[in-house]
């Protein structure tokens, strides 16, 4: 099952339009294998890898008609998570599509959370692959099965922004106010502006509530 979520759109292949895809994985059969899925599946489709974040953002720099990357959560030196939002920063138009061996609610969530326009365990089929990325790049987003069959209806999940996401991650990591705001480059007051949010999205009072009100909700 998907969720749609419309933005701008581009044809490929029938305009004559070559896709550009960055697949960011460590194991070379994972880049091998989805490279060839991929250029089986779209005519003339250009595919640019990388191992690390670091490369990862690079190779976003160097490509600036890149249409969507396909992410790995667990790289070389860190977490993948923190890329998706490096990535928006950079590009705020190229969508994220994480491709990861977790199947966590958690870590899907907070992918989501953070800007990812789709979700894919590595477990998955070829074809819903392949669904995921025709999603993507159609401005629209994928959702797993899992997480819909997770998440009770009558139950609305907290609305969090990716920069949210970003101080709550650091929150939860037990850093100050000051802490958080040089980590992410913003002032303080902008910082508290950030949690006062959360704490209200979340129903906390204060920080150690909102952590584990986070990790009820799988933000965390």
């Amino acid at each position: 099952m998907f969720f749609f979520e419309k933005k701008n759109q581009k044809t490929f292949g029938y305009l004559g339009l070559a896709m550009k895809l960055l697949i960011v994985d460590d194991h070379p059969v994972v880049r091998q294998g989805v490279t060839a899925l991929v250029e089986q599946s779209w005519v003339g489709a250009v595919v640019v890898t990388a191992v690390t974040a670091a490369e990862a953002l690079a190779a976003v720099a160097a490509h600036p008609d890149l249409d969507i990357v396909l992410l790995d959560l667990i790289l070389p030196g860190g977490d993948g998570l923190p890329t998706i939002a490096d990535i928006g920063r950079l590009r705020p138009d190229l969508p994220v599509l994480v491709l990861a061996s977790s199947e966590d609610l958690g870590d899907i969530r907070t992918a989501l959370a953070l800007g990812a326009c789709g979700y894919v365990p590595k477990s998955s089929a070829n074809s819903t692959l392949l669904a995921a990325i025709r999603l993507g790049l159609d401005g629209e987003t994928y959702v797993p099965p899992l997480v819909l069959h997770a998440a009770a209806p009558s139950v609305a999940l907290p609305q969090v922004t990716p920069r949210q996401m970003e101080v709550l991650r650091l929150l939860a990591q037990g850093l100050s106010n000051k802490a958080i705001a040089s980590a992410l480059a913003l002032s303080e007051k902008t910082v508290k502006a950030h949690l006062a949010a959360l704490f209200k999205e979340l129903a906390a009072g204060n920080r150690t509530q909102a952590v584990a009100a986070a990790r009820r909700a799988g933000l965390l």
